[in-house]
């Protein structure tokens, strides 16, 4: 047994990129304006948009992606609006009733592979028929989902064109949008992204960031005021240039993205070394997230030495686990877990 334990639990249980804690500590002494218009913000989102070749989106950075759902969907949604998710969304499990908080019913349906299609969308709107009842105005994804799935770019497309014909608007979580990118089963750009959406977000703290995510606002409507909404949530940090110096040094020379592809490629290489041991999965491998199932015994010899989360109960006697490597992951943490695995599954 090791002297300590090697968390798979989540990507953001390091701290932050070299490149990012030394731009912060060269910058420290620099004097800049509060709020987001210091020159370190600006840079970032002037790049941001060259990087998606879309000078028409609106840009803001804030410190977290449960605050960047709440304040996009609050700002968008009437009193009486609600959103639409798959059971397995982020805005449903793992935010506290952040939206609901707001006064926003959030509208569930199980989802394929944790996505969202047009006839589930519309599944939940032949419920909603008249004002008693709740109007599903917003329709809530993530790229990737809670279960590691990638939206391919038709997927997308359809998804967004069918939201047109109905005048809802979709907004797409990007907690983990660098692994979705950068996996080898997607094939959309960022720049293709901000055409295919009302309003995103791109996720730093889990990608490298110390914390931070850039709102992307896409469709004109909007816009209008948003900072009122920034300031009025808690979102408007008077150090904004802790914000603006990150996504400069993630975006500059695309470390984002290598960042991005490093834990993908590790995930990889865990998902096959499992695959190989005569394990199945609950999903397809497609990110840095892996859902494989083990033998309850097996995962219980493996938490003497590991941290991850279990994730479903299959059956009586297994249940699938939630493995995530991030962008500072060890190769040596990977081979060492897939010896423990091997070793313990011919017990």
């Amino acid at each position: 047994m090791r002297d300590s334990i090697y968390s798979f639990k989540n990507d953001y249980s390091e701290g932050a990129h070299p490149n990012i804690l030394r731009a912060l500590a060269e910058t420290n002494l620099h004097q800049h304006v509060g709020y987001g218009e210091d020159d370190f913000s600006k840079r970032a989102i002037a790049l941001l948009k060259e990087k998606m070749d879309n000078n028409n989106v609106d840009i803001h950075l804030v410190s977290g992606g449960t605050q960047a759902n709440l304040i996009v969907i609050s700002s968008i949604l009437r009193s009486f609006e609600s959103v639409i998710a798959a059971d397995t969304g982020h805005i449903n499990v793992h935010e506290t009733g952040a939206i609901e908080a707001t006064g926003h019913k959030v509208n569930i349906i199980e989802g394929k592979n944790g996505k969202l299609t047009p006839d589930l969308v519309e599944a939940v709107l032949q419920q909603h028929t008249d004002e008693h009842m709740v109007k599903p105005k917003l329709v809530y994804i993530s790229n990737t989902t809670e279960v590691g799935t990638v939206y391919k770019r038709a997927e997308l497309e359809a998804l967004y064109d069918y939201c047109k014909s109905k005048d809802l608007l979709l907004y797409m979580d990007g907690a983990r949008l660098g692994s979705a990118l950068a996996s080898h089963a997607g094939d959309l750009s960022l720049g293709e992204l901000s055409r295919l959406v009302d309003a995103f977000y791109i996720g730093g703290t889990k990608n490298g960031a110390l914390l931070g995510e850039a709102i992307i606002l896409c469709n004109d409507k909007l816009k209008n005021s948003f900072r009122y909404s920034l300031k009025q949530r808690g979102a408007l940090l008077a150090k904004g240039r802790l914000l603006g110096i990150q996504f400069l040094e993630l975006f500059k020379a695309d470390l984002f993205f290598q960042l991005a592809d490093r834990a993908n490629s590790l995930a990889t290489r865990l998902s096959k070394g499992i695959e190989a041991l005569g394990y199945g999965f609950l999903t397809e491998s497609e990110s840095n997230q892996i859902f494989p199932i083990f033998p309850n015994e097996v995962i219980e010899e493996l938490y003497k030495s590991y941290a991850f989360y279990p994730w479903s109960k299959i059956d009586d006697h297994t249940t699938s686990v939630r493995l995530v490597t991030s962008w500072a992951t060890s190769e040596e943490a990977v081979e060492a877990f897939l010896r423990d695995l091997k070793e313990k599954s011919e017990k």
